[in-house]
């Protein structure tokens, strides 16, 4: 457990407007969610994001901060700090649109990471993918590597272009997670298990697949072998936040059992289904508990 964990990706402002025209802002940014969930649940976290140096930048920064994530320096940038604009209609739905500034340096990983996850805009919105591509082949070397696509087609583009970079990733990861949606985006037609078989020959060990209400689905690469086990929420109040707490309790479960870093990769790669169920149980127990509350919610080790 006391192994750090560098996750690397966008952090941003949720500006939501509703329909009185009342705006509230909020920090946000799937990875930024993942960071807070990790260090929520007691791991060491480091954090490589994109943020500039103003009002909306100080205070992801301390937004982070005041939950134990740690800032690298390469963070902080010239440019305006990134804003997702959600407008509310009468039903609650949201429209969206961006300011986006992703232009991330590479990232010099600390020998003390023996984890690196990543996922969402940054791992395909240039110029920064492209470091957080460099960063990644880098990290091999001495850590474990995990990813969600968490794909967003209005600000990806095309997906047909997308999914060459998605898959290369996928290739540099031992594990990876994503959501059905996001499988029907990106392969419209397959089957979830015809997916996961694809994903599987080209290198990680474990694809976990979450299905809302329906749970998850998780298989090994080396066996063909796929499980699924049954969500763990009692009452749901929204979903926000849902997939980012599903994958910090993941790799919690994960890093606990010894299934990270350079050692933890072989243990990982020979893993059963049994030995990697407790931690997508500590992934479903995380979401079950983020969709039972308003908002993003992150919940600690304790409330496990």
């Amino acid at each position: 457990m006391n192994e750090r964990i560098l996750v690397i990706g966008e952090a941003l402002i949720d500006r939501v407007r509703d329909t009185d025209g009342d705006v509230v802002e909020h920090p946000g940014g799937s990875p930024a969610n993942v960071a807070v969930g990790l260090a929520r649940l007691d791991h060491l976290v480091d954090f490589a994001t994109r943020i500039g140096q103003d009002e909306r930048g100080a205070r992801i920064a301390n937004h982070l901060t005041r939950h134990g994530v740690s800032l690298l320096k390469a963070s902080v940038g010239p440019n305006p700090t990134s804003v997702a604009e959600a407008h509310l209609d009468p039903s609650g739905a949201a429209e969206y649109t961006f300011d986006l500034h992703w232009d991330l340096p590479r990232v010099s990983v600390p020998a003390r990471v023996g984890h690196v996850h990543t996922g969402s805009i940054a791992a395909v919105l240039e110029p920064g993918a492209a470091s957080v591509l460099a960063t990644l082949r880098a990290a091999r070397a001495h850590a474990t590597i995990s990813y969600d696509p968490n794909l967003r087609p209005d600000i990806m583009g095309d997906l047909d272009a997308v999914r060459p970079r998605v898959e290369e990733i996928v290739g540099l990861a031992d594990v990876v997670k994503a959501s059905d949606e996001d499988l029907a985006l990106i392969y419209p037609g397959q089957a979830v298990p015809e997916v996961l078989r694809r994903w599987a020959k080209l290198g990680p060990s474990l694809v976990v697949v979450t299905r809302g209400a329906e749970g998850a689905v998780f298989g090994l690469s080396a066996t063909g072998e796929l499980a699924s086990a049954p969500t763990l929420a009692d009452t749901v109040v929204d979903t926000v936040g849902a997939g980012d707490s599903f994958m910090a309790g993941l790799l919690s479960g994960l890093a606990a059992a010894g299934l990270t870093g350079t050692e933890g990769r072989e243990r990982l790669a020979t893993a059963s289904l049994a030995e990697v169920r407790p931690a997508v149980e500590r992934a479903l127990a995380c979401a079950g508990l983020t969709v039972g509350r308003a908002g993003a919610y992150a919940p600690s080790l304790d409330e496990l």
